[in-house]
C-alpha cells in the first residue's frame, strides 16, 4: 500500500512538473486553453483565451464551462467530453459565448487525464475568420453552380479552366469539352478584329468590359448574349484568371429589332416612315457637304388617290399604296431612300449626285412607277403624282426641316401646274413668298399694343361634373378686323423669335388670370398650348422659372402645359427632360393632338407626360365610324396602360359624352360642353353648367353594353355607305348577306342572351329585320335601273334613315329596363 501510495505522489508530482513547464509555453501560445476539473469547472486558462472570451482571469478560475458554450452547443460538447474519457482525446467544433454575449466559432482538442479525480485539458483555436471564408467559399461555388447565367473561367493565356451548367445549356458545349480551349470556340465570325482588339484593350485597361457578342452554339447555331469580362489579379497585380457571365439575348434582341422596325417603318408599305426619314435625311445632308456632292429631296403626292379611296374603299386603296410604293422604290437606286409620311405622301432622298441633269432619268422613273395601272381584284386602278424638288448644298444654309418644306412646297406648285409632273423648287421666289416680314412686324406691334386676348374653354369630368381645368385658347383683337383666329397669324411666326416671346406672354396672361380667379373662388388649373419653337429652348425651364416668380401665389401645379405630338417627335431627348424637370416642379405635360402624329410605344414610353389629349378629328366622328371608335378605344386602352390620364377634345353633343363616358374616358371638352369664353366668364359658367344641362343625366352605362354600342356605331356607317352607293360616290354596294356584321352578331348573340325577354328588344330586330329587307328592296332597284342615278331608289332613302333612327331611339330603352 505504502510503495502504491509514493507511486502516485511520484506521478502526480511528474504531472504538475510537466504542467508548469507546459505553463510557460501556454502563456505565449495564440490558442485559449482551459484545464478542467471533472465537474467541468476551470482550473486554469491561459493569457489567450483571456483575450479571446473577454473575462479575466480570475473571472474564468472556477467558472463551469457551461458558461462558457452556446446554449445550442452545451448538450454536444458534453457529449464530446464523454467520447474524451472513453477514448482519451478527442478533436470537434463548437461555438463559444463571449463576455459581451457574442459569439465566436472554435476549434476544440480535448484530453483527459485519471489524475486527481480526472482532469481535462483543453487547446481552443478561433475559426470564425476561417468559417467566413469557407461559408463564402460554399456561397461563391453554389452561385457558380446555380446561376442561371452563364459563367466561364478561363487562365492568364485564355485557356478555359471552368464552366457552370449554364454554359452548357447555352452554348450546349459540355464541360469537358469546354476545358482546355479558348473562347474561340464560340466564335461566330460576326465581329470584326478591331471589336476583340477594343475589348482586350479596355480589359487590359480598366480591368473590365461589357457588351454584346455575337457567338455560335455547339449545334452550329448563332445567337447574342449580354456578356461581362472581369480580370481577377493576384497579390502581385498580375492577372490569374478572367471571369466571364453572360447571358442569351436572343429573343430579347429579336423583339427589339422588332419594335424598331414598328417605330420607323410605316407598318402599310414597309417603307421608312417620318422618324427614320427624319434621321436619314439629316446623314444625308452631312455627307453631302462632306463630299461635295449634291443631294435632292423628293415630296412625292398622289393625284386622285382621295377619289379611289372614297369610291372603291379603304382596302383598294391599302393595295394601290403597298403597289406603288414597291414600284417607286424600284425606280430608284438601293443608296438612295424612299419614305411614307403621311397617307398618300412620299418622300425620296436621292444621294451622292454630280449635277441635277444625273437625277433626271431617276426622277422620270419615279413619275412613270407612281402612275403606273394596279390591278386589285377585279378593278384597274391607276393614279399620277405631283413631285416637288429641292437641293442641296444651297447658298443659304438648309437643315433637313426647311429641305422638306421646301419640297412640299414645290409639290403645291406642281399640282397647280396640272399635276401628273415634277416642279423644282425656286429659292429667290421662295425668298420673296417668305418674305412676309411685314406680317411678322404687325404681329409684333400688335403684341406691344396689348391687341392679344385670351379665352379659356373649360376642362370637365363627364360623370361627377365637375371642371378640372380651362385651357388658354389666344385671339387676336385686331382693332379693324376684329376678333382673328390663331390659325390665321400663329404659323406666320412659328419658325420666329417671336414665337417664344407671344408663347411667354400667354403663360403669363394666364398665371394672371389663375391669380383672378382664386380671387373669386375658383381653384382650377389652366393648361398652355406650347410650339416647338418655344419648346426647344436650351433654358426653357429656367424661363419658365422666371415666370412662375412674377406669380408668387400661384403654385406651379396650377400650370399644365400642352405639346403637339409632332412637336414632341423633332427632339424626344430634349423634348422628356424638358419634360422631366417641369414634372419635379410639379407642372404636369399633356400630349396634344395624340393619334394625328406618327409615335411609337417606343417614343410614348420615352416621354414622362401625364395626360393624353385624344384629337378632335376622332372624336367628332366616332358615332359613325366604327374606326375611329376602336381608335378612341384603343387610346384609352393605352393611356390605362400606361398609366395617364386621358382627354376628349371635340365634344360636340351629350351622345358623344355617353359614349365616352362608356370607353372609360371621363375627361372631356369641346363646343358641346362649352365654347371658349373670356376667363371672368368662367366662374359663374362654372357655377351653373351641371345643373341646368343635359350633361348631368348622362345614362350610367355597364361595361357589358359596349358590344351594343359599338354594333349602334357600325349600323349608322353601313346606312352611310348605303347612302353613297344610292349618289354613285361608291361603286359597289355594302354587303347585305355576305357576311354577319357586329349589329347582326350582337342581335343573335349577346343582344339575345341579355335582353331577348324585353319588349324593346324585339322591336329592335323587327326594325333591323324591315331594314333589311328596305335595303335589298333598294338594290334590286339600282340593278333594274343600271349605272344611272338610281332617282327611285334614292327617292326612298328617308325610309331607310326613318327606320334606322327608330331602331337607335329603342337602345336607350333596352338599357333603361329595370330588366336589364
Amino acid at each position: 500500500m505504502l510503495s502504491d501510495c509514493s507511486a502516485r505522489k511520484q506521478a502526480e508530482a511528474a504531472l504538475q512538473d510537466s504542467y508548469e513547464a507546459l505553463h510557460s509555453i501556454l502563456e505565449i501560445t495564440l490558442d485559449g486553453f482551459w484545464h478542467i476539473s471533472a465537474l467541468g469547472r476551470l482550473l486554469d486558462v491561459n493569457p489567450a483565451y483571456c483575450q479571446q472570451s473577454g473575462y479575466s482571469r480570475a473571472e474564468l478560475l472556477g467558472m463551469p464551462i457551461g458558461k462558457l458554450i452556446a446554449a445550442e452547443r452545451t448538450l454536444e460538447t458534453t457529449t464530446y467530453l464523454a467520447s474524451t474519457l472513453r477514448l482519451g482525446h478527442q478533436q470537434f467544433e463548437s461555438v463559444h459565448r463571449r463576455k459581451d454575449q457574442s459569439l465566436w466559432q472554435v476549434e476544440v482538442s480535448s484530453t483527459y487525464r485519471d489524475v486527481a479525480g480526472g482532469q481535462y485539458f483543453m487547446f481552443l483555436r478561433d475559426i470564425s475568420k476561417r468559417k467566413l471564408v469557407e461559408e463564402k467559399l460554399e456561397l461563391a461555388a453554389s452561385v457558380f453552380s446555380h446561376s442561371h447565367e452563364g459563367i466561364m473561367i478561363t487562365a492568364a493565356d485564355s485557356t478555359i479552366i471552368n464552366v457552370n451548367a449554364a454554359f452548357t445549356r447555352i452554348t450546349g458545349y459540355s464541360r469537358e469539352e469546354a476545358l482546355g480551349q479558348t473562347p474561340r470556340l464560340l466564335n461566330s465570325g460576326r465581329q470584326s478584329k478591331e471589336f476583340y482588339a477594343t475589348l482586350w484593350h479596355s480589359l487590359e485597361q480598366k480591368g473590365h468590359w461589357y457588351g454584346e457578342v455575337w457567338n455560335r452554339r455547339k449545334n452550329g447555331e448563332i445567337y447574342v448574349e449580354m456578356q461581362t469580362i472581369s480580370a481577377v489579379r493576384d497579390t502581385r497585380g498580375n492577372v490569374a484568371q478572367y471571369v466571364a457571365l453572360f447571358s442569351d439575348i436572343t429573343e430579347a434582341k429579336q423583339h427589339q429589332n422588332e419594335l424598331e422596325h414598328i417605330a420607323h417603318y410605316d407598318a402599310l408599305t414597309t417603307l421608312p416612315n417620318r422618324v427614320l426619314l427624319a434621321d436619314r435625311l439629316h446623314q444625308a445632308i452631312v455627307q453631302t457637304l462632306r463630299r461635295g456632292q449634291l443631294l435632292e429631296v423628293v415630296f412625292l403626292d398622289l393625284d386622285g388617290f382621295k377619289t379611289i379611296n372614297d369610291k372603291f374603299g379603304h382596302e383598294a386603296g391599302d393595295q394601290l399604296l403597298m403597289a406603288l410604293a414597291a414600284g417607286m422604290k424600284q425606280a430608284l437606286r438601293e443608296c438612295d431612300t424612299l419614305a411614307r409620311i403621311g397617307g398618300d405622301e412620299f418622300v425620296a432622298v436621292l444621294v451622292d449626285l454630280p449635277d441635277v441633269a444625273s437625277s433626271m432619268p431617276m426622277l422620270e422613273r419615279l413619275l412613270a412607277a407612281a402612275s403606273q395601272p394596279v390591278q386589285v381584284g377585279e378593278l384597274t386602278l391607276q393614279v399620277s403624282a405631283s413631285m416637288g424638288v429641292t437641293f442641296c448644298p444651297q447658298e443659304d444654309e438648309a437643315d433637313a426641316d426647311t429641305l422638306l418644306r421646301q419640297a412640299d412646297q414645290a409639290m403645291y406648285q406642281a399640282k397647280l401646274a396640272g399635276k401628273n409632273r415634277l416642279h423644282f423648287f425656286d429659292i429667290e421666289e421662295d425668298r420673296s413668298v417668305r418674305g412676309h416680314h411685314e406680317s411678322i412686324e404687325h404681329i409684333r406691334q400688335a403684341l406691344l399694343a396689348n391687341e392679344f386676348v385670351l379665352h379659356y374653354q373649360p376642362k370637365v369630368n363627364l360623370r361627377t361634373g365637375a371642371v378640372i381645368g380651362a385651357e388658354a385658347l389666344i385671339r387676336w383683337q385686331h382693332p379693324l378686323r376684329g376678333l382673328i383666329s390663331p390659325a390665321e397669324f400663329l404659323p406666320v411666326i412659328e419658325e420666329h423669335s417671336l414665337a417664344i416671346e407671344l408663347g411667354e406672354w400667354v403663360i403669363n396672361s394666364a398665371l394672371t388670370q389663375v391669380e383672378q380667379w382664386q380671387a373669386a373662388g375658383l381653384n382650377i388649373p389652366v393648361s398652355v398650348n406650347i410650339g416647338a419653337r418655344q419648346l426647344q429652348q436650351h433654358n426653357f425651364v429656367e424661363r419658365l422659372l422666371s415666370i412662375l416668380a412674377v406669380h408668387p401665389g400661384v403654385k406651379p401645379s396650377c400650370l399644365e402645359l400642352e405639346v403637339l405630338e409632332t412637336s414632341a417627335l423633332e427632339d424626344v431627348t430634349h423634348v422628356s427632360k424638358v419634360i422631366d424637370a417641369c414634372r419635379k416642379l410639379g407642372i404636369m405635360f399633356a400630349l396634344d393632338d395624340f393619334g394625328t402624329g406618327y409615335s411609337s410605344l417606343t417614343y410614348l414610353k420615352r416621354l414622362p407626360v401625364a395626360m393624353l389629349k385624344i384629337d378632335q378629328s376622332f372624336v367628332r366622328d366616332m358615332l359613325d365610324d366604327p374606326d375611329d371608335l376602336s381608335i378612341l378605344k384603343g387610346v384609352v386602352g393605352l393611356a390605362s396602360a400606361f398609366h395617364l390620364q386621358v382627354i376628349a377634345e371635340g365634344v360636340e353633343t351629350v351622345e358623344h359624352g355617353a359614349m365616352l363616358l362608356q370607353l372609360g374616358c371621363e375627361l372631356a371638352q369641346g363646343y358641346g360642353i362649352a365654347r371658349p369664353m373670356p376667363g371672368q366668364q368662367l366662374p359663374n359658367w362654372a357655377t351653373v353648367w351641371w345643373r341646368h344641362s343635359d350633361w348631368s343625366n348622362l345614362p350610367l352605362l355597364s361595361q357589358a353594353d359596349l358590344p351594343m354600342l359599338f354594333a349602334s356605331v357600325e349600323l349608322r356607317s353601313w346606312t352611310k355607305a348605303i347612302e353613297s352607293y344610292l349618289k354613285d360616290e361608291r361603286s359597289t354596294p355594302p354587303p347585305l348577306n355576305h357576311q354577319p356584321s357586329h349589329f347582326d352578331q350582337w342581335l343573335k348573340g349577346d343582344g339575345l342572351s341579355r335582353h331577348g325577354q324585353q319588349p324593346s328588344f324585339a322591336k329592335i330586330a323587327a326594325l333591323h329585320q324591315q331594314m333589311r329587307s328596305l335595303i335589298a328592296e333598294l338594290y334590286g332597284l339600282c340593278e333594274r335601273q343600271g349605272n344611272g342615278k338610281k332617282p327611285e331608289a334614292l327617292a326612298r332613302l328617308g325610309e331607310l334613315y326613318e327606320l334606322q333612327d327608330a331602331l337607335l331611339a329603342q337602345l336607350p330603352l333596352l338599357m333603361a329596363d329595370p330588366g336589364h
